[in-house]
């Protein structure tokens, strides 16, 4: 076996590739340049952690040569790279971070028909929440932010209801980065909608209470090529975007998405700040946050509703975030984690109900745990015994529609959550087990990739059949043909055969932490190994653990999971400072 502080130092091939390609268009770097070849192996290797420039000194950046421009001559003179201040970027994220500057600006500083609220104060009781809707009501650009339960949606619904009875013509677009997400948005905003208050007072119409959600991209009508159909010249025909999931915002989606927006419009932008930041490039949330000159346009909630007092998933969530001893002593912080939130047991199955109290299991694996796989998996699949348990009965029926919504509860109480594809904790192994499980326990006919009570998730965007990327459907007997297979597709209420998704969708028994943003369930299982170690963090566990309502069981490395509590993400970016030049010029 390779050593693995050998495998750490090894550099993709994709960006050996670029560095030799990109050295080759300069002749004055003919031959192998060690300096520069370094340099630009750091500057891609840090857009794979998602951040959009590195720290250089003048001495490296005269390395390149003429592959990169000062900030001065980048509008004129195009490079590779761009040296702005101590910063170097590959020049599409530095062009990026300033298109996108440039509307933040733009937007905070447009003029928007001031809502009077003075008759509506008693809709909202929380300091903070009231806080809100008075930004809302007097400003185009507004940031709420806050941590699971604290209110945002149901803030949002009231904000939305005031705005509503002062314009009955009002515009409104409700958007989110995923498909889940989207979905995730509009059930909670039809709970909110339907609060008898809001209709009491004249403020919700069937207008409001049917308002529909959208992807990102599908708001944008973003193509096959990224190319979207609203942009500057074409803006979107709307008086108030709302963005939920904000943390998720990666800089090319914000950029394109801003510069979407028209005078006069109003942009909302929700999420919480301690979540993930995007997958790619970016940490847009973050850096808004961070930024003096947008004090006004934010409002943090912190009075959680769903997390009451004493709730184990809350006190988690708040030691997580207390974490800033810069000593680290990882049996320091696992002793301090079991005397405040729980210690370390075994994991057993935990009946779910519905107001039963906060549940967190916690097992540390064994060093050797390769031995135990297959009872670590046994115990992973307990959660999905109420799904397979509610599918028998679903085909059982003779009308399984009348079982079909129970089925995409019961799918939905329970998911595995782990940081990272591969490995014997990975993606697909946990996957690939979940199965083994299943069809060990209930043989169903299978073809090829295919069998009835398969969750599969779509992975790339098809906007030919308008799925989205994070889609997660459920394969189930074709409703008309015999020995074919339809998959369901509970977020858009459609059902597509399986042999026309696209051969890339992936088992979805388990999920990565990442691609479960904006998702909620009764009961999350969070497993990792050592394997993992690079790409655990605060942020991480926070946001896996909130992904619960209810139970969390945890089955991880020990040391790994000490770690993980303290490591604290932070990426690097020039937003905030180029939002703060724009704002002076």
């Amino acid at each position: 076996m390779e050593n693995k502080q050998d495998l750490d130092l090894q550099i993709p091939a994709w960006i050996e590739i670029w560095s030799r390609y990109l050295l080759a268009q300069s002749p004055a770097s003919s031959g192998w340049h060690g300096a520069a070849t370094d340099l630009i192996h750091q500057i891609l290797l840090a857009t794979t952690r998602g951040e959009s420039c590195i720290a250089a000194t003048e001495s490296q950046i005269l390395a390149l040569q003429h592959l990169a421009v000062e900030q001065y001559n980048a509008s004129a003179e195009v490079a590779p790279f761009v040296y702005d201040d101590q910063f170097v970027y590959l020049y599409r994220y530095w062009q990026l971070e300033q298109r996108l500057a440039k509307q933040i600006i733009r937007i905070q500083q447009q003029e928007v028909d001031i809502v009077d609220t003075k008759n509506f104060q008693h809709l909202l009781s929380d300091p903070q929440q009231k806080s809100a809707l008075e930004m809302v009501a007097k400003q185009a650009l507004s940031i709420i932010t806050g941590g699971p339960g604290t209110g945002k949606t149901y803030t949002l619904a009231r904000i939305i209801a005031v705005l509503h009875d002062a314009n009955a013509d009002l515009r409104i677009a409700m958007a989110a980065p995923t498909g889940k997400a989207a979905q995730r948005m509009k059930e909670a905003l039809q709970h909110s909608f339907n609060d008898e208050k809001l209709t009491e007072l004249g403020l919700m119409d069937e207008g409001l209470k049917q308002q529909e959600t959208l992807t990102i991209h599908r708001l944008l009508g973003l193509g096959h090529h990224g190319v979207a159909r609203f942009h500057a010249k074409q803006p979107l025909p709307f008086d108030v975007i709302v963005i939920d999931e904000a943390s998720m915002l990666d800089l090319q989606l914000a950029t394109l998405l801003l510069e979407a927006i028209s005078p006069q419009c109003r942009l909302i932008l929700l999420g919480d700040a301690q979540q993930l930041a995007s997958v790619d490039v970016g940490a847009v949330l973050a850096d808004l946050q961070q930024l003096e000159l947008l004090r006004d346009n934010r409002v943090n909630l912190i009075t959680s509703r769903r997390f009451k007092a004493g709730a184990l998933i809350g006190q988690m969530a708040g030691f997580i975030q207390a974490q800033q001893n810069p000593d680290f002593d990882a049996d320091q912080i696992l002793r301090d984690f079991a005397k405040a939130v729980v210690p370390a047991t075994q994991l057993n199955r935990v009946p779910l109900s519905v107001d039963m109290d906060d549940v967190i299991q916690l097992e540390y694996l064994e060093q050797l745990y390769e031995k135990e796989s297959v009872n670590n998996y046994q115990k992973l699949s307990w959660g999905f015994r109420d799904y397979f348990e509610q599918l028998d009965r679903y085909i059982a029926n003779q009308d399984p529609s009348i079982e079909l919504d129970a089925l995409v509860k019961a799918f939905d109480q329970y998911r595995i959550l782990t940081p990272i594809h591969f490995g014997g904790l990975g993606l697909a192994a946990l996957n690939k087990a979940m199965e083994a499980l299943f069809l060990e326990q209930y043989p169903y006919v299978r073809h090829g990739d295919w069998y009835v009570g398969r969750p599969v998730m779509i992975t790339s965007n098809d906007y030919q059949l308008g799925l989205s990327n994070g889609d997660i459907g459920l394969c189930l007997p074709h409703r008309s043909q015999a020995q074919q297979y339809e998959v369901y597709f509970p977020s858009l209420d459609l059902w597509f055969a399986a042999t026309r998704l696209p051969k890339s969708i992936q088992t979805a028994f388990a999920m990565t932490i990442h691609k479960s943003q904006g998702s909620e369930f009764k009961h999350v299982a969070v497993v990792f190994d050592s394997s993992s170690e690079k790409l655990l963090s605060q942020e991480l566990i926070y946001t896996a653990i909130t992904r619960a309502k209810s139970v969390v069981s945890l089955l991880v490395d020990k040391n790994t999971f000490a770690k993980s509590l303290f490591v604290k993400t932070c990426r690097t970016s020039g937003l905030a400072k180029k939002i703060q030049q724009d704002a002076k010029r």
